[in-house]
């Protein structure tokens, strides 16, 4: 009787592929997490040689006194108080959805007083400009 020799065919698994799998999982979630930003202010800075080429702007002004002036598009500006900015704002943007809010501060103001009102800006989602002065 002859013997059969059967071939017996085995099964691998080869970890490489799962290990390419992982290694771009981990470089993706690498790169993606560097991108979030969690509490961050969002603001958005204009070269101070050009105009910003931006859609109707509302103004909040605040000179050294600390005394606080909303204006919006081509309106006068006039004096509020810090709570009455919020409720300006929104109603700004319900006129114009689009807008971009122009801070103007003096630069002798305490840098809290620029921060309350770009806390402001968060919360709503306002999208801010700083407005500075060209160098000389």
């Amino acid at each position: 009787m002859a013997l059969k020799r059967r071939n017996r065919i085995t099964a691998s698994f080869s970890m490489a592929s799962m290990t390419d799998v992982i290694f771009l999982l981990l470089i993706f979630f690498m790169v993606t997490s560097t991108v979030v930003f969690p509490n961050a202010i969002k603001v958005l800075l204009p070269q101070s040689k050009q105009q910003t080429a931006a859609k109707p702007l509302t103004r909040v002004t605040i000179d050294k006194e600390l005394n606080y002036y909303v204006a919006f598009g081509s309106e006068r500006e006039r004096q509020v108080t810090f709570d009455e900015i919020t409720s300006f704002l929104i109603s700004a943007r319900d006129k114009e959805p689009e807008m971009y809010v122009a801070l103007y501060a003096d630069q002798s103001i305490p840098y809290s007083e620029v921060v309350k009102v770009l806390n402001i800006a968060n919360e709503n989602s306002f999208r801010m400009i700083l407005a500075t002065r060209p160098k000389k």
